[in-house]
């Protein structure tokens, strides 16, 4: 018997099987006995449409378990019924029955033989948005990308690349590095370089001039890659008006129109106001500060989010006069032990914290560049309030998504209303089958520029190249670039015993003394580490925490190991690498149960 060709007669059924969908208004893939597929035959039976049933357990076990498995390979999806309407794939019978409740069915019924201007729009040209409008061209599919920022209160704007290129992770990194040559130039004479002390001195417009100029040169370079990827890109705001139709507004106020058999939304997130007298009027948020054309000088933070802790961070790493008003904790949603130790680092060096207390107006007292700034604040103890002066008043107390304006309802797609969000399954399916959301307007994702970067790549390989693969969520490592920088990775110390219970963990900790602050003798055992175990899965890490130096360095390899199940002995086997911050977890002895001394000294 001559040999089969497996690969050969996979394709050749592959190709049968998109040949049903693509020939056929409705496609049914079913087993005669299941309930569920008995239920979406007699819906179409009811709405009087013709439809194509393959009942699979008619075919013999082995066609039928291989349509099954080519089904599950194209679609992500591994049981029946499994419907396409039109070319598009809407599920199982939950699914199914949901669109017929929503409306939704009906149009896409009705979409038959329809032709549209795109096989996918996106809606947001940030980081999440770019990458899944570049992979779709990629895999042959003609892509437009629609990307407007409105201007913030005081009149900025910025170009191709969203939050994180132009008003987030680069310029705060930049300027998070501006204040660490500060400190590094403190401690250079201590290490023998004659400066001095008048010589040194910080130029904000030469900073920003040169953040601006960087920033400017990757715009340019988005346009470029969308372009040589033959990618449509409209500078313009767009806006659902029907389920597979948006407006696009220019800043001209022209009105065009343009249609898609799918739609990715990827419109991000903008700062949060107070809504109090004076905030907009006189405060600015990150979408303004990076690009300020003057030094802020005195500065008041208010909020406790990651965004004011880093901003807050550098700038009083530049010299500047910083207060930072705290309503409740720091850094909501990570560690808290963590975070207390980042602020009183800051604390440490000058950063001044008002805690418990909340901003009721803030009032001009003179105006310019920067002016000065009136602020009352009332405490959330009592009926306290206070008053004080600052040049400049940044307002970082959280963001809120972009999902409002953009005619959602008019799609059908669900939006949580207390915050914006986007509530999608586990492909970043909305309930409108044939739209899609990335990045930060997800409801309970992370809110990171690599995650969105990676949902919008593999979510382009699923719709386009029978990919099956899902954006894994879990074990996301992440940096805080506060002063002293906080990385982590899993599971906070807090969560960790909610969710496993303290009688079945081990934290393990230290800390420590990077060898590059001996010399300038300074932070001596401030730097910290500590890892959490589960005791009842052989030891394996489950969070991993870390405060110190290059802190996104050292925890992006970690999060590697922690992807491939890392144990509390691997790490024990693993040598470390002298003299460095990181190989402190390869030397973890002391357990926080144990109570034992922590300081380190020495090499």
């Amino acid at each position: 018997m001559p040999p089969v060709d497996k690969d050969s007669g996979k394709n050749k059924l592959k190709s049968r099987i998109q040949e049903l969908i693509d020939s056929n208004q409705v496609v049914v893939f079913s087993k005669t006995y299941c309930p569920f597929c008995v239920k979406v035959k007699n819906l179409f039976k009811e709405l009087n449409v013709q439809c194509s049933v393959v009942e699979l357990d008619l075919m013999g076990p082995e066609d039928g378990s291989d349509y099954q498995d080519l089904l599950h390979e194209m679609t992500g999806q591994k049981t029946v019924p499994n419907v396409f309407i039109n070319k598009t794939h809407i599920g199982g019978c939950d699914k199914t029955l949901q669109a017929h409740k929503d409306g939704v069915l009906q149009q896409l019924l009705c979409g038959e033989n329809k032709a549209y201007d795109y096989d996918l729009i996106v809606i947001g040209g940030g980081s999440g948005g770019l990458a899944c409008s570049k992979e779709a061209a990629m895999l042959g599919k003609k892509v437009a990308v629609f990307d407007y920022v409105v201007p913030t209160p005081k009149g900025n704007t910025w170009g191709l690349g969203g939050t994180c290129v132009n008003v987030g992770c680069i310029p705060k990194k930049l300027m998070h590095q501006t204040a660490l040559l500060g400190t590094s130039m403190q401690d250079a004479r201590k290490f023998g370089w004659e400066l001095p002390e008048e010589t040194a001195k910080h130029n904000w417009e030469t900073m920003t001039t040169a953040v601006s100029n960087y920033i400017g040169s990757l715009n340019w370079g988005y346009r470029v890659a969308l372009r040589d990827k033959n990618v449509d890109y409209f500078n313009s705001y767009a806006e659902f008006i029907e389920p597979n139709k948006i407006k696009a507004t220019n800043k001209r106020g022209k009105e065009t129109f343009h249609t898609a058999a799918t739609f990715v939304l990827a419109t991000g997130e903008r700062p949060r106001y107070l809504d109090v007298p004076g905030d907009k009027e006189y405060c600015i948020t990150s979408d303004d500060l990076f690009s300020l054309p003057y030094c802020p000088g005195k500065t008041l933070v208010i909020g406790a989010s990651y965004v004011a802790l880093e901003c807050g961070g550098f700038l009083a790493g530049l010299g500047l006069d910083v207060t930072i008003m705290v309503r409740s904790i720091l850094l909501r949603g990570f560690d808290q032990d963590m975070a207390n130790r980042a602020g009183q680092h800051m604390e440490e060096h000058g950063v001044k914290f008002l805690r418990k207390y909340v901003p009721m107006k803030v009032e001009q007292l003179e105006a310019g560049a920067p002016g000065r700034l009136k602020v009352t604040a009332k405490s959330t103890e009592s009926d306290e309030t206070i008053e004080g002066e600052y040049n400049t008043v940044l307002i970082a107390v959280g963001r809120d998504a972009c999902t409002g304006r953009i005619g959602l309802d008019q799609a059908g797609v669900k939006v949580n209303p207390k915050n914006g969000k986007i509530p999608v399954t586990d492909e970043e399916q909305t309930n409108i089958p044939h739209v899609y959301a990335i990045g930060d307007i997800l409801e309970g994702k992370w809110e990171l520029t690599p995650v969105a970067i990676q949902a919008g790549k593999l979510l382009a390989r699923r719709l386009y190249a029978g990919s099956s693969l899902k954006c894994d969520y879990v074990n996301v490592p992440t940096t805080v670039f506060t002063p002293l920088e906080y990385g982590a990775c899993g599971l906070s110390e807090d969560k960790a015993v909610e969710l496993y219970g303290q009688e079945n963990l081990e934290v393990y900790h230290s800390l420590f003394w990077p060898l590059e602050f001996t010399i300038p003798n300074r932070d001596n055992n401030r730097c910290y580490a500590k890892i959490i175990c589960n005791k009842l899965d052989n030891d394996r890490v489950v969070g991993f925490h870390y405060l110190g130096p290059n802190a996104g360095e050292v925890t992006q390899g970690y999060g590697a190991a922690m992807k491939c199940g890392l144990t509390k002995e691997q790490l024990d086997d693993t040598i470390g690498i002298h003299p460095t911050c990181a190989e402190i977890f390869t030397t973890m002895e002391v357990t926080k149960s144990s109570g034992g001394d922590i300081t380190q000294s020495g090499c």
